[in-house]
């Protein structure tokens, strides 16, 4: 009577692993890694709550420089907090501000207008530049 499983199986071609084509690769496991996890093995990914099913999105691999734009709005509201923080001017009763100080490129046309303004910028909706004309501001390009 052998004392353990190697000294038992010695002298045997398969140690018990069936025929000689069993325990050969991948095959034998249904596959490498998730292979399988929507077919043989789903209810592994089932139960373990482990449903990654394909690629999501997508990847850009040249992705185009992003524009930083603000609606006229927006800059009407926050006017007086960058004036305290000394990001814009005040020019009389004129606010002067250079949006690429702020991040900025361009300025779109969204919101209301209230305060005269002059704004130094890339570029400008035509909206924005209207609004901003209408104020008795200006709109210059950077």
């Amino acid at each position: 009577m052998p004392v353990n499983k190697r000294s038992k199986y010695r002298g045997s071609r398969t140690c018990g692993g069936g025929t000689a084509k069993n325990r050969r690769g991948a095959g034998n496991r249904g596959g490498r890694g998730r292979a399988g996890h929507r077919d043989h093995r789903f209810t592994h990914y089932l139960l373990l709550d482990q449903v990654h099913n394909g690629k999501h999105g997508f990847f850009n691999p040249n992705p185009s420089s992003a524009v930083e734009a603000i609606d006229i709005g927006l800059i009407d509201q926050i006017a007086d907090a960058l004036v305290a923080s000394g990001d814009a001017l005040m020019d009389g009763d004129t606010i002067v501000i250079d949006a690429s100080q702020i991040g900025i490129d361009k300025i779109l046309g969204g919101g209301q207008v209230t305060k005269k303004m002059k704004i130094s910028a890339v570029s400008f909706t035509d909206r924005a530049r209207q609004k901003i004309e209408e104020n008795g501001g200006q709109a210059l390009d950077a």
